[in-house]
């Protein structure tokens, strides 16, 4: 009863914030335009507002604030609220069908070069007009490894040099997910964390290798250059005396060996791999790891095999029966990736038990909370999705946090998009009324500085 009410509340209430009369404007628009835009209500940042008007130039945000004057020349929009885009944080979109579905991709696999920048233009198109204008998208979601994934603009325009804001942006994994009709056991789930384990202990010992190999190598070439020196400084002297060695050994009729300089060896460099390399970056905490997982066996043996590398930024995705476990997700900060859809009894057997309170839960005991689609078709429905999340007990600054400055920090882009401020990259929206209401339109969508959403 309870899944058929709140797939009701969806249907019927929380309908995405769109504005599906709004031409997309085409790539006219030059990128330097200068924009001003005024409003009563400026989402600074979740929990931060003030009344004023921000000026865009060259696709930045210059400046932010009340009393701030419009430029001869700026084009000037108005609307009940500003914020920042919102960044879905688990995402395929553009991704070609076979990079998703792909079992065998590894971990140096980049999802970037998979993204069609050609034939994914109305859904890019609907996804701008429902506010979503960045996307972190990865593959292989039946697989063991999705490859490296990315942080993508869901511009229709962009070329495929451009359409990356990150094309390095983490490495993902998947443990115990249904395919087919085949959900593995819970040993085969166990052991699938203790290879992804292996993985990052490979990762590490790659990246000591190299760092070994490095230290051997800068030794080996100040001996080499103390050696060049001490042989300049005594060129003369040695000259001399070979010379007179040569007339010595000829006087006596003997046969003159050169003394032959003996170089040390120089250390020999690790084999190259590009797949360790990318664990070793993990490992490092310079990549983040999304690890898609549901089922408490499996989350239990992940944290507590993960703990013992200290640099590991960790990640969750979907995470079903994580609540029992919130705790120590909120001691070590952990995210977790929440898709807070009532799937009904078309869900996938690992969402069996997830339930519409889980956000509002984790976010309860102190876990940062992100929104993502699920890799589905419903991106489109991220608002919604967050106003459905404060329905059911997630606090209403939070779930806008979720929707933009969130993934923004924990995929390393907090300093370019994810809020409002001097300096950051335009990726912002123009709405009728507060970013979590049912009955929000988008006035103007504004990407990269260039108006492509208005009425």
């Amino acid at each position: 009863m309870f899944e058929c009410l709140a797939l009701l509340s969806l249907a019927t209430l929380a309908q995405p914030l769109s504005a599906s009369a709004a031409p997309l404007v085409q790539s006219e628009t030059p990128a330097s335009q200068t924009l001003w835009i005024r409003s009563d209500r400026i989402i600074v940042r979740p929990g931060e507002e003030i009344s004023g008007a921000v000026l865009i130039q060259d696709g930045r945000i210059v400046a932010v604030g009340p009393g701030l004057p419009a430029p001869e020349g700026a084009r000037t929009l108005e609307g009940a609220v500003v914020c920042a885009g919102y960044l879905d944080a688990w995402s395929t979109v553009g991704v070609e069908g076979a990079t998703v579905a792909d079992r065998k991709l590894n971990p140096a696999s980049r999802v970037v070069d998979a993204v069609d920048t050609y034939s994914f233009d109305k859904e890019r198109e609907d996804l701008l007009r429902a506010g979503v204008t960045t996307a972190r998208v990865q593959g292989g979601a039946q697989g063991n490894i999705g490859g490296t994934g990315a942080v993508v603009r869901n511009d229709p325009n962009a070329g495929h040099g451009d359409i990356a804001i990150l094309s390095e942006a983490c490495v993902t994994a998947t443990i115990g997910v249904t395919v087919g009709n085949q959900t593995p056991d819970v040993f085969d789930r166990i052991d699938s964390v203790d290879k992804l384990m292996r993985l990052i202990e490979g990762g590490r010992a790659y990246r000591d290798r190299l760092t070994d190999y490095d230290e051997k190598l800068a030794e080996w070439e100040k001996e080499i250059a103390e050696k060049v020196k001490e042989l300049e400084k005594d060129f003369k002297k040695a000259k001399k005396k070979r010379d007179s060695d040569l007339a010595k050994a000829e006087e006596d009729g003997k046969t003159f060996k050169e003394k032959k300089y003996k170089e040390d060896k120089k250390p020999k460099a690790p084999r190259l791999d590009a797949n360790k390399e990318a664990m070793a970056k993990v490992e490092a905490g310079e990549l983040p790891l999304v690890v898609e997982v549901h089922r408490v066996p499996e989350i239990r043996e992940l944290l507590a095999k993960s703990a013992t590398f200290g640099r590991l930024r960790l990640i969750l995705a979907g995470a079903t029966e994580s609540s029992s476990l919130a705790s120590e997700l909120a001691q070590r900060n952990i995210p977790v990736i929440v898709w807070p859809t009532p799937m009904g009894n078309t869900r996938p057997n690992e969402y069996r038990r997830h339930d519409l309170e889980l956000a509002g839960k984790l976010h309860g005991a102190g876990v940062k909370v992100l929104f993502g689609s699920g890799g589905s078709g419903n991106a489109g429905d991220l608002s919604a999705l967050a106003a459905l999340a404060v329905g059911h007990g997630m606090d209403r600054t939070a779930a806008l946090d979720a929707l933009t400055l969130g993934p923004a920090r924990s995929f390393d882009l907090g300093d370019r998009i994810g809020s409002v401020e001097p300096g950051k990259e335009a990726d912002l929206l123009v709405l009728t009324g507060d970013p979590l209401d049912v009955a929000t339109r988008a006035s103007f969508v504004v990407l990269n500085g260039v108006v492509v959403v208005e009425p």
